[in-house]
Formats: structure tokens, C-alpha cells, sequence
């Protein structure tokens, strides 16, 4: 049964254009994940400092594989710092 992954982030002022650049990184190594399907960035249109990612998963283990990888975790150091606070993760099913 396949997933969607929704992470919601909050990018601090003036650092809009170092996460752009985290985030494709980001987006490009998931790609490569066991059991990535799909994926989307999205900012909402009233405050561009607030992003959505969309991910959809083949299955959960696939998403919790990903979630808790070395590779993932590497990531996350360089775009934690970018962050007003931690990013809010909600797992979708059908």
C-alpha cells in the first residue's frame, strides 16, 4: 500500500536560497531510496519561508528505511541549522 509523506518546514529569514539548494540535495538522494515513487517541494504562497515536502513511498518500512538512513541523517545536519523549528512529519495512508 503506497504512502505519502507530508514535512512541513519553517526556513529561517535570509536562508531561503542555502535550503533550495539542501532540499534538491535532499530530493535527489531520496530518488535513490528503496521504494521512493515520487516527490514534490511546495511553499505556501502567503509566507515562502513556510515549505511543504510531498513524498510518496511504496510502503511504509520503505519510508522508515529512508527516515532513519546515515545518508538521510547527513542531510538533515546541514538543513537543521536552516530551520526556525523542527520539521513536522505526517505519514498518510489510503
Amino acid at each position: 500500500m503506497m504512502i505519502r509523506v507530508i514535512i512541513e518546514r519553517h526556513i529561517a529569514d535570509d536562508l531561503a536560497e542555502h535550503y533550495e539548494k539542501a532540499a534538491r540535495n535532499t530530493l535527489q538522494k531520496a530518488m535513490q531510496a528503496h521504494g521512493f515513487i515520487s516527490g514534490e517541494s511546495l511553499k505556501n504562497s502567503n509566507n515562502h519561508n513556510h515549505r511543504f515536502i510531498m513524498a510518496n513511498f511504496r510502503t511504509l518500512q520503505d519510508w522508515q528505511r529512508w527516515f532513519s538512513s546515515e545518508e538521510r541523517k547527513e542531510i538533515m545536519e546541514a538543513i537543521m541549522p536552516m530551520l526556525e523549528t523542527d520539521e513536522k512529519i505526517t505519514v498518510l495512508e489510503h
